[in-house]
């Protein structure tokens, strides 16, 4: 497969692409992550993904497709974001615990004049969490760069993780198997 860029410093995307072979470089520059309120929550994902590969194309070989993604975790219709403490991180766990969420990834690729963009949407359903599994979590995995306070792969995901209807690569960060077939499309 042709070399790639990849406009994402997410460790879990990097290893993903690692995991799949996919040869690429890494490129990121500081990304405004708002968007227009009118959104659906998949085209709010594929908005800022868009963003991302957009603001690092002037900067990279035209000649190699850039890849870019954003994840957000939707609990009843509200998008939850990074924590931005241990607080928020155990608030966010404890809303999530014994409920139902979306998890969104929008994945756009850019190459020359052409985009290939889509969302991939996973669903996730927690066991009832207790306060102690939950702050075991936050204490020693520390989730604050991780939509959703989580990370599927961690310990919350291995003991708290009832049920997954869908993608478990696009929970991880990157719906990795339809990102390589867009690719080969390419």
């Amino acid at each position: 497969m042709q070399k790639i860029i990849l406009a994402s410093q997410s460790p879990r995307r990097k290893q993903l692409l690692e995991w799949a072979e996919v040869p690429f470089d890494i490129v990121v520059k500081e990304t405004d992550e708002t968007f227009p309120s009118n959104l659906s929550l998949e085209e709010t994902a594929v908005h800022i993904a868009r963003n991302k590969a957009l603001v690092i194309q002037p900067t990279v070989d035209i000649s190699l497709p850039i890849l870019a993604a954003d994840t957000i975790v939707v609990l009843e219709g509200c998008i939850i974001g990074k924590p931005k403490d241990r607080e928020d991180a155990v608030k966010i766990l404890s809303s999530l615990s014994g409920k139902q969420h979306l998890v969104i990834t929008g994945v756009v690729i850019l190459h020359h004049a052409k985009e290939i963009a889509f969302a991939e949407t996973t669903e996730v359903l927690f066991h009832e969490l207790s306060l102690a599994q939950i702050e075991f979590y936050v204490d020693h995995y520390t989730p604050y760069d991780k939509a959703g306070a989580y990370a599927i792969q961690e310990w919350i995901g291995v003991v708290g993780i009832k049920n997954i209807n869908g993608d478990f690569y696009n929970v991880m960060g990157l719906p990795v198997s339809r990102v390589v077939q867009a690719l080969q499309s390419l």
